[in-house]
């Protein structure tokens, strides 16, 4: 059994990683009596860590907001990826965090063992990192979101969608997404009953959150990445179209730079791309780099563009094209 002080750090750990336990929980996870528990709260009451009780069935105990922030129990594994993270905020992405982040990371290097600060220390040697451009978004909002995902209320929020309409969303938050210097919201819209990926820049909370919901199986089979990944590719460009490709469906994924583009096998030997961009003609030239025989199945617009680039490449050449090299006749 753990001696008390023992016991006492590994509660407050207990009530520092989750909003609420009973009585009992506590009791399981500690193996002593609900009464030792009562007594051990009360210990950590007098140590100045606001402990809050709620009597009856579904009561339990919390860990409130003090007038200073108690210490952080970290094992191994959790102080390492603080501190990597720390590292990686320190750079940008987060809407005034940078110096923040430096001020933490010292503080957390300080105090780190030195097996443990070796660890973090390799890792940020032999890390690069580019800052990208992508918009920032506030703090506050991801632990805002962050926290109605971890005890299960409903978040409604004011959103800017890509094309520029505002509407007010009423959302189960599941996920927070960072993807390629962008955060994402992975949530399901109860007035649209189905899943749905936000982007974070463009939501504004509104607080209280609402009430509590019963958690629901994540989409794509729990894959939040990729359903993140097809929302974004679906979702984000100004237009979309449908190729079919003479090539089977591994053989097209193997020349792709975008692995997560949607290809759909048709046959052995050709399958369906579907692509996006905010320019047709640019989308015609890309489909062209495949450098495989293709055929435009939509838009109409898609396959003007591709008359208009072999009209184009036609008259670069005097209109006097020849076969390459090796071509049979």
């Amino acid at each position: 059994m753990l001696t008390t002080s023992a016991r006492l750090l590994k509660l407050l750990s207990l009530l520092q990683a989750h909003k609420e336990w009973s009585g009992p929980e506590l009791s399981d996870r500690l193996g002593v009596s609900t009464r030792t528990i009562r007594n051990d709260i009360d210990r950590l009451r007098e140590l100045g860590y606001p402990v809050h009780a709620t009597p009856g069935v579904a009561g339990g105990y919390r860990l409130g907001a003090g007038a200073a922030l108690p210490p952080l129990l970290l094992d191994d594994e959790e102080a390492v990826a603080v501190a990597v993270g720390l590292g990686r905020a320190a750079g940008g992405g987060v809407a005034g965090i940078e110096e923040s982040s430096v001020r933490a990371l010292a503080k957390l290097e300080q105090v780190l063992p030195s097996r443990l600060r070796r660890r973090v220390g390799t890792l940020n040697a032999f890390t690069v990192q580019i800052p990208g451009r992508s918009p920032l978004v506030a703090p506050e909002v991801l632990t805002t979101i962050a926290n109605a995902a971890r005890d299960r209320e409903r978040l409604r929020f004011d959103y800017t969608g890509h094309d520029g309409a505002g509407s007010v969303r009423d959302v189960e938050p599941y996920r927070l997404v960072h993807r390629r210097g962008r955060w994402y919201l992975v949530g399901y819209d109860s007035e649209r009953k189905d899943w749905r990926t936000f982007r974070v820049d463009r939501l504004r909370p509104r607080t209280p959150t609402g009430p509590r919901f019963t958690a629901r199986e994540l989409p794509a089979d729990g894959d939040v990445a990729a359903f993140v990944e097809k929302g974004v590719n679906t979702a984000m460009w100004r237009h979309r179209g449908t190729v079919r490709v003479h090539l089977s469906a591994a053989e097209l994924r193997a020349r792709l730079s975008s692995p997560e583009l949607d290809v759909k096998p048709v046959d052995d030997g050709t399958c369906l791309l579907r692509l996006g961009g905010d320019d047709l003609v640019g989308m015609a030239a890309w489909v062209g780099l495949l450098g495989v025989d293709f055929e435009v199945l939509d838009p109409p617009e898609l396959a003007d563009a591709v008359r208009l680039l072999a009209e184009r490449y036609g008259r670069a050449v005097g209109g006097a094209v020849s076969a390459p090299p090796g071509t049979p006749a």
